[in-house]
C-alpha cells in the first residue's frame, strides 16, 4: 500500500453504495479507495491481490454473506482491519459483527462524518460502535437478559444467513450454493427456524423473512 495514505477495499453488492462511500472516503487526507467488490468471491480475490488496510464490508453480498466474509479473512489475515457497513439493525448484528473479527460496525444511515470516524478509528486499531450501542450492551450485562422482541438474537449466525438468503427469495439449492452447505443442511436450518419463530409452514417462514427484509430496507 501508498506508505502516505490508507488503502481500502469497499465490498457492497450497491454500484450505488460503492460509489457515495468511495467519494466520501477519497475526499479524505491519507484515504483512498484501492478497489471495489461486489461479492464474496471477488473480495477473497482482491485482498490476497492487493493486500488493503481496511475492507469495508456489507452483511449483504451478492454470492454470500458478510458475516461469512469477516470470518474468512479473519482466518486467512488475523491482522487485517475491517468494518462492517449495513443498513441492518446495529443492536442486532454489531455483536456478531465483532464476534466473527470485525472491529466496528457502523450503520449506512449516519451521517458521513460519523461514517469517516469509525473508519479513521479502525484504522487506529481501535474497536468502532455507536454510543447508544455500548450503552446497550451495559444494560444487557445489568439485565443479564434477552429482549423478548429481538427475536434474531435467538438464532445463530448460519441460521441468520439461512433467513436472510429466505427473505430474498433464494431456492434451498442456491442457499446451499452461496453457503458452502448442503441442501439437506439447508432444510434442516429451515426447520430449526419455524421452530424458533413459532412458524407453521415454509410459506410463512417465507413471509416472515420477506417481512423483516423489507422492514430493514
Amino acid at each position: 500500500m501508498n506508505e502516505n495514505k490508507y488503502g481500502i477495499l469497499i465490498v457492497d453488492d450497491h454500484p450505488l453504495v460503492r460509489s457515495g462511500l468511495s467519494a466520501v472516503l477519497q475526499s479524505e487526507p491519507n484515504l483512498r479507495i484501492c478497489c471495489e467488490a461486489e461479492s464474496m468471491t471477488e473480495a477473497l480475490q482482491l485482498v490476497e491481490k492487493l493486500t488493503p488496510d481496511l475492507v469495508i464490508i456489507d452483511l449483504s453480498l451478492k454470492d454470500g454473506d458478510g458475516l461469512e466474509l469477516v470470518k474468512r479473512l479473519k482466518k486467512k489475515h488475523p491482522r487485517l482491519k475491517m468494518l462492517v457497513c449495513s443498513v441492518f439493525d446495529e443492536s442486532l448484528f454489531a455483536r456478531r459483527a465483532l464476534t466473527a473479527g470485525a472491529m466496528g460496525y457502523i450503520s449506512k444511515k449516519e451521517a458521513t462524518k460519523r461514517i469517516i470516524e469509525a473508519v479513521r478509528s479502525v484504522l487506529r486499531g481501535e474497536f468502532f460502535v455507536s454510543d447508544e450501542m455500548i450503552q446497550q450492551t451495559l444494560q444487557d450485562l445489568a439485565k443479564q437478559g434477552q429482549q423478548p422482541h429481538d427475536f434474531l438474537t435467538t438464532l445463530s449466525d448460519r441460521e441468520w444467513q439461512v433467513y436472510r438468503l429466505i427473505g430474498s427469495g433464494v431456492s434451498n439449492a442456491q442457499i446451499a450454493e452461496q453457503l458452502h452447505i448442503s441442501v439437506k443442511t439447508v432444510e434442516n436450518h429451515k426447520e430449526t427456524l419455524k421452530k424458533k419463530l413459532n412458524l407453521a409452514s415454509a410459506k410463512d417462514l417465507t413471509r416472515h423473512a420477506m417481512q423483516w427484509l423489507m422492514n430493514e430496507a
